[in-house]
């Protein structure tokens, strides 16, 4: 049986051309010629059957043969923020496994203890489609610039909001106990995990202010990226 060759094409169903960089793959790599079936995604909740109709130098042009709606295997909006780890390598392979596993969005954030404070988010991008072909997702999830950390927390001010640190001297519950005890019903569940050195007291005290709950991922002492990927399962697990 040939393997299914999957594709990532915003709006799909409107276009009638794979974009370059996908087509020089089909046409150059894989060698596609007319007549050749793929699969497209365009990253919103469709798969789409498709024919090659033409396979020429960077143009690969194709006509939808089947639409299939997909539906999402978990419930809400699932959101990661997390400040970047001074390896940006670590984001990166944080950005792939948790698209694998599914989520929603990605944003980054510049904390008061942050090891970076600058961000490529176009090749985090690149990463996450990847991780969508290869993983065949249905929904792409968005990457969003950084932002300072009282700057993100005055911009969501709604859904299920958690904080998670490993200050023993305020008060936390453990996330996956928290999400299991609630129905999301299509609404935003937003983890905020810190830097290496974890977010200041002062930053947890002004999240806990501004309504975000306080929480921990368990007793294990974790890095920030695999805190961030902890964080990912528990939200998917929790609401499948």
């Amino acid at each position: 049986m040939k393997e299914e060759r999957y594709f990532y094409v915003p709006h799909a169903a409107e276009q009638h051309e794979l974009p370059e960089e996908e087509a020089v793959h089909a046409v150059r790599v894989l060698r596609l010629q007319a007549g050749d079936a793929i699969v497209l995604l365009d990253g919103e909740g469709f798969f789409y059957r498709a024919s090659v109709t033409l396979a020429t130098g960077k143009h690969c042009e194709y006509r939808i043969e089947e639409a299939l709606e997909q539906k999402r295997p978990w419930k809400g909006h699932l959101h990661l923020a997390i400040a970047p780890t001074k390896m940006m390598e670590r984001i990166e392979w944080l950005a792939e496994k948790a698209t694998e596993i599914g989520f929603d969005e990605l944003s980054l954030l510049d904390c008061q203890f942050s090891e970076r404070r600058v961000v490529k988010t176009p090749r985090l991008k690149k990463i996450v489609i990847a991780a969508v072909k290869q993983s065949r997702k249905a929904w792409k999830p968005v990457v969003n610039e950084m932002l300072k950390f009282d700057t993100f927390l005055h911009k969501h001010t709604e859904g299920l909001r958690y904080i998670a640190h490993c200050y023993e001297e305020i008060p936390r519950k453990n996330l996956y106990e928290e999400l299991n005890a609630v129905q999301l019903d299509g609404k935003e569940v937003l983890v905020l995990v810190g830097p290496e050195g974890d977010f200041s007291i002062d930053e947890v005290h002004r999240a806990v202010e501004a309504g975000f709950a306080s929480v921990d991922l368990g007793q294990s002492r974790l890095r920030t990226e695999t805190a961030g990927l902890a964080a990912v399962m528990m939200m998917q697990l929790s609401q499948l």
